[in-house]
């Protein structure tokens, strides 16, 4: 367990995405959410990228090397895993 720094994306809301919030976290693959706020979004998208994390360490897989430990900038994410 601990606490990493993770940059993620917010996207704004287009059609193709059915006018949704798009958030990602391009250093975990597939990991994604959507939401129609963007507090919404980032809420669903801290608890993929603690599960993508969390699985990443039961199988014993290094996380990668942009996943830091905790600073403070915006445009990041603080996922407990």
């Amino acid at each position: 367990m601990g606490i990493y720094q993770l940059e993620y994306v917010l996207h704004e809301p287009e059609e193709s995405e059915g006018w949704m919030y798009l958030a990602e976290v391009p250093a975990l693959q597939g990991c994604m959410a959507w939401g129609e706020t963007p507090e919404e979004t980032l809420k669903s998208l801290l608890a993929v990228a603690q599960t993508i994390i969390q699985l990443r360490q039961e199988d014993g897989q290094a996380l990668p090397p942009e996943i830091t430990p905790l600073r403070s900038p915006e445009g990041t994410l603080t996922v407990t895993a």
